[in-house]
């Protein structure tokens, strides 16, 4: 199995003989796409970032106002989400991963647009070499390098040899977040998703946004 590309409600299977459909490569090929920096020209060093936390609502803001545009309109939810506890120890929780940032297996169609409200569905069992990453917001060099930043399957893995977590299920989640339409994303793809994880009766979901 190959994964599932679902559209809006219809599915197709992915298959490793549409590699023309892959447009971004494999997440070690060649040169990032956003930066023009190949692999020659990095140096990736493992431990903590000496840069500080970035302020996203704040340095959104200064940028609109610098652009002269009206003050950016965040989405907002009329109400607060539910907080909804654990029925069991984390310890037999099954797990479903769902991760924003573009990750699609080999052999599927990479994500085109920033509008692009479908969902990839990755086999937890997929090894990471597979994975590809397909986003336009954020710098994927890391990503592409170790996917693992962006959809920790190889971590959850371990989590379940440790006994932290029961284990996977056995479909993982992948959409692109650079979805501007609140709309869209509340009518095409949360639905895709909900529909997705629930068939698979998972105890927690973990979210993992880019």
């Amino acid at each position: 199995m190959t994964g599932t590309i679902v559209y809006g409600g219809a599915m197709t299977s992915g298959s490793t003989n549409h590699r023309s459909a892959d447009p971004e490569g494999p997440i070690e090929d060649g040169a990032d796409r956003a930066t023009g920096l190949g692999e020659a020209d990095r140096e990736i060093v493992p431990g903590r970032s000496e840069r500080p936390p970035a302020d996203y609502i704040a340095e959104t803001r200064r940028l609109y106002d610098s652009l002269g545009y009206d003050a950016y309109r965040w989405a907002e939810r009329p109400e607060t989400p539910p907080l909804v506890p654990l029925a069991k120890p984390l310890s037999q929780c099954r797990v479903t991963l769902v991760g924003s940032g573009g990750i699609y297996r080999r052999g599927q169609i990479a994500f085109h647009t920033k509008d692009d409200t479908s969902v990839r569905v990755i086999p937890s069992d997929t090894e990471t070499s597979e994975l590809r990453t397909a986003h336009f917001a954020y710098d994927q060099t890391d990503a592409r390098a170790d996917a693992n930043c962006v959809f920790p399957l190889d971590r959850l893995r371990e989590l379940t040899d440790e006994g932290v977590i029961g284990g996977l299920t056995e479909e993982s989640l992948g959409f692109m977040g650079g979805i501007y339409s609140t709309r869209r994303l509340e009518a095409e793809t949360v639905p895709l998703l909900l529909e997705r994880c629930l068939a698979q009766e998972p105890d927690l979901v973990l979210l993992v946004p880019v």
